[in-house]
Parts: C-alpha cells; sequence; structure tokens
C-alpha cells in the first residue's frame, strides 16, 4: 500500500506532529499542500488530509487545495485534524472536508482528531489550553488509528 499525508500545521506544530505519528506507520511522506507532487499523489492507495482547526474550520491552505484537485478515482482518504476545543456534535469541524472529498471523488474511510495546544485569542491571555499536546497519549492514538487503517485499506488494495 502507497500512502502520503498532506498536512497543514503553522500555529505550533501539533498537527504536523500527529501527521509524523500516522506516516512512520503508513510509512508515508508528509507533505505541506503546496509541496505535493499531484503524480505521486495519483499513484497512492491512501491519501491523509490533516490540519489545525481555526475558528471551527481547517486551515484554508489545505481547503484550497482539495478544491484545486482534479475529480478523483474513488482512491480511499482518511482525514485528521488538532484543536484547542473539542468538536461539536452538532457541527463537527472535519465534516466539510470530508464532503469536499467525497465530492472529489474520494472514499473517506476515517476521521482523527485529537486536543492540542491552543494559543489563540482569548486563550493566549491565560498563557493558552492543552499545553503539553498533543502528548504521548495522543501520538499513541494517532499510531493506533493508522495501524487500523492500514489493516483495512491494506488489505483491500
Amino acid at each position: 500500500m502507497k500512502a502520503i499525508i498532506v498536512c497543514t500545521s503553522v500555529s505550533h506544530g501539533n498537527t504536523k506532529r500527529i501527521a509524523d505519528a500516522m506516516g512512520q506507520v503508513l510509512e508515508a511522506p508528509v507533505v505541506a499542500p503546496e509541496e505535493v507532487d499531484m503524480a505521486e499523489l495519483a499513484a497512492c492507495d491512501l491519501v491523509g488530509f490533516g490540519s489545525g482547526i481555526f475558528l471551527q474550520k481547517v486551515h484554508p491552505r489545505l481547503s484550497e487545495f482539495v478544491q484545486s484537485l482534479p475529480k478523483g478515482d474513488g482512491r480511499r482518504a482518511f482525514v485528521f485534524a488538532t484543536s484547542g476545543l473539542p468538536e461539536l456534535p452538532f457541527r463537527p469541524f472535519t465534516r466539510p472536508l470530508v464532503r469536499d472529498l467525497r465530492q472529489k471523488g474520494f472514499e473517506v474511510d476515517d476521521v482523527f482528531s485529537c486536543r492540542a495546544r491552543d494559543t489563540w485569542l482569548p486563550f493566549k491571555l491565560v498563557g493558552g489550553i492543552n499545553n503539553g499536546r498533543p502528548n504521548g497519549t495522543d501520538l499513541a492514538a494517532a499510531r493506533t488509528f493508522a495501524e487500523g487503517l492500514r489493516a483495512r485499506i491494506g488489505t483491500a488494495s
């Protein structure tokens, strides 16, 4: 199984740490949207898309990248995010990205999210929230998530 992870991580490197943990399990390079080799992406069996969450949305660079992708052929994908606040059940911040990927022809297999350090105002005034996250438990959960993907997707390809 060939995989790649497209990741936007801009504030504290939280999302990149999660992407790297998943990438080790999947033996997948982690690249920013502007670094993606479209031929390499097209050759992958599985593509991960991840971002930190800003105002309950994925980073615009990742959203714009997904919007620019050509219509796919049912390639498998997963979505992941890091956020200072939990995902709201009535408005999950990963839902729009999953919808956009499905409209592009991707089959989205699963979604992963975890809490992470957040220093956006007003949290900056108190030194941030979730300091020390993602932690070892979060990284282990990301690896377990990736192992599950590898087991499911690796046998299907």
